[in-house]
């Protein structure tokens, strides 16, 4: 006679409960705590230690999500970019102890087979968080996308954010002639100019975009990074150089308004000048992944560049969390430290 082993390791975890107009509500989202298995033949189970927010997390909560991902699915539990310890393993590959970064967030444990983890050298960066970092996506964008030259002038949207902070040291860095950045207030504006090193940076809501930009960039823009879309996108056009080159990467406008875009503008401007819009996602840019890595330690080690990070304590705070680094409460990366004593005493 067999018995069935008695699980006793539980653990929180996020669903979607609706799929939000516009901006999430409370509720849209739902905290559950779950039974946690060990894990099967084949499969590891990992402790999260670190959730990375994502402003793209909206789009897959959306009943029209357009992502190259898998949308969010009511009543199911949420994913995105992690990183924690191997507790249990059932494969080779993998053993107790070891750091993994991978796609099962949202949830305070991660039970799945052994290829949905990759480990990571847990003594790369002063924090594991930092193995969630945007760095990848600045720098594909830059280098693999827009074609990066010595001498460009670099504009960047949503640029004390986690790509666009990154985004524009990385040009610097890389001989660009001029970096400018657009932020949501005086303070990231000060930021951008002072502890990131931009050239010059201007708030969005402080009149026009286009007469802003034309300002910070008297002799036009050669490089353009979006994160944004909508009216920055289309002053960004207006400006450009001939041959100018937009790596598109995100769409802050849609995610903090809940309405579509309203596109390009007038796309005469974009044949006369004939330049090239690109959009991509960092997936497909991973053979960039082992020479960023050495780069931007060696960024790091020397002080070339600022890591900015914004760390919110507990899973039960990440649904709010969300809606407040879309609102542009937060500064560079923001993540979720999860496992701490609020969560586990909250229903206490």
């Amino acid at each position: 006679m067999t018995t069935t082993p008695t699980i006793t390791r539980r653990g929180l975890e996020v669903r979607l409960a609706a799929r939000p107009q516009g901006l999430p509500a409370p509720g849209d989202m739902e905290i559950a705590e779950v039974a946690v298995p060990d894990p099967a033949p084949g499969e590891v189970l990992v402790r999260n230690l670190f959730l990375s927010l994502d402003p793209g997390m909206l789009l897959l909560m959306a009943e029209d999500a357009r992502l190259p991902l898998p949308r969010y699915e009511i009543g199911a539990p949420m994913h995105g970019d992690a990183v924690g310890e191997v507790l249990v393993s059932a494969h080779p590959s993998l053993s107790p102890g070891d750091l993994v970064v991978h796609r099962l967030g949202w949830r305070e444990y991660a039970v799945a087979g052994a290829g949905e983890f990759r480990r990571v050298d847990r003594d790369a960066y002063p924090t594991p968080s930092l193995h969630l970092g945007f760095g990848l996506v600045a720098y594909a964008g830059l280098v693999e996308v827009a074609g990066l030259r010595p001498g460009d002038t670099v504009f960047v949207s949503s640029a004390a954010g986690a790509i666009g902070g990154l985004a524009g040291q990385i040009a610097r860095l890389m001989g660009a002639r001029r970096v400018i950045g657009s932020a949501g207030s005086a303070a990231k504006v000060a930021h951008l100019t002072g502890r990131l090193g931009f050239d010059a940076a201007f708030d969005h809501h402080d009149g026009p975009v286009l007469d802003r930009l034309r300002e910070a960039a008297p002799d036009g823009v050669d490089v353009y990074f979006d994160n944004v879309g909508g009216e920055q996108l289309r002053a960004a056009i207006e400006v450009m150089n001939e041959h100018g080159r937009i790596a598109l990467c995100g769409a802050l406008h849609r995610q903090s308004t809940g309405r579509p875009d309203p596109g390009f503008g007038d796309l005469v401007t974009v044949i006369a000048k004939r330049l090239t819009l690109r959009g991509f996602t960092v997936r497909e840019h991973l053979d960039r992944a082992a020479e960023f890595g050495e780069r931007f330690r060696g960024w790091l080690r020397d002080g070339s560049i600022v890591y900015d990070e914004t760390v919110v304590d507990g899973l039960r705070s990440a649904p709010a969390a969300l809606t407040d680094l879309v609102r542009g409460r937060y500064t560079g990366k923001t993540v979720v430290r999860l496992g701490v004593a609020s969560d586990r005493d909250a229903d206490r």
